[in-house]
């Protein structure tokens, strides 16, 4: 029973930290410029020589 408890309290403590990761990605804008890293590929002219 004492393993159950263990398990838990650190399955919930790395869900917090991924959590507080991700809202903090959002917080400081991470994720605002969604259209360009798609159409960059498109329109990428660098020669290769």
């Amino acid at each position: 029973m004492t393993v159950i408890i263990i398990l838990l309290s650190v399955s919930l403590t790395v869900a917090l930290f991924f959590l507080a990761a991700y809202l903090w990605s959002v917080k400081t804008g991470q994720f605002e410029d969604d259209f360009s890293p798609a159409q960059r590929i498109l329109f990428d002219d660098k020669s290769i020589n």
